[in-house]
């Protein structure tokens, strides 16, 4: 699978917009995006108007790199959505929600979905009492995700026991002391905080 090694923040510079891949760094001053705002690579500065696709594209691409998934997954998840009922773009965001990386990463452990999948794919964390290492697994209403017994004494998790949880959305619910969260409901599209134009990623692939 290809793997992206190069600075996270061109990401962001590419995209026009914070994407939040670094954790801490994306909320202060330093951040590179903040300093040199403009698209990466010496023309990047007078790069011409873009076209309908291209403004597609780099819609699909944004959403990709904010979920850290690759085509080939993003490609799935959109055409899982497009059999369901109700709206394609809802679904679709609503499935990358559920992502077992992303439900870790916004239960507020790990600073970020890349150190947050990390996490998950060195069997930190089961769901409803067994290990999960897959960062893609589905979860479902009602499951219940823990740190395993053997890890809660780790560093990092001790540090993470005596936070205040912020921001929690409102399908979730996470206790530090317990390092334990439960999946209340599923996402609805409200609950994205990201700023998605998930109706022009279906026009995209409906071509």
């Amino acid at each position: 699978m290809a793997v992206y090694r190069d600075a996270k923040c061109k990401l962001c510079r590419r995209e026009g917009s914070k994407l939040f891949l670094k954790g801490d760094k994306c909320y202060m001053e330093k951040c590179p995006f903040n300093k040199r705002p403009l698209p990466p690579g010496q023309h990047g500065a007078g790069r011409k108007k873009v076209s309908e696709y291209g403004l597609q594209l780099r819609e699909k691409q944004k959403t990709k790199r904010i979920y850290g998934v690759q085509e080939g997954q993003f490609r799935h998840y959109y055409e899982v959505a497009d059999r369901m009922k109700g709206i394609t773009g809802e679904n679709m965001l609503s499935l990358l929600e559920r992502r077992l990386d992303n439900v870790i990463f916004r239960m507020g452990i790990g600073v970020s979905r890349t150190q947050a999948r990390q996490l998950v794919n060195h069997a930190h964390f089961t769901v409803n009492g067994r290990t999960v290492t897959v960062p893609s697994y589905s979860v479902k209403a009602g499951d219940v995700i823990a740190v395993k017994e053997n890890k809660k004494d780790n560093k990092f998790f001790e540090q993470i026991k005596g936070m205040k949880v912020a921001n929690m959305p409102k399908w979730l619910e996470f206790d530090p002391e317990k390092l334990e969260g439960k999946v209340l409901a599923l996402p609805t599209r409200e609950d994205v905080d990201s700023q998605i134009a998930e109706h022009m990623i279906v026009e995209l692939y409906s071509k």
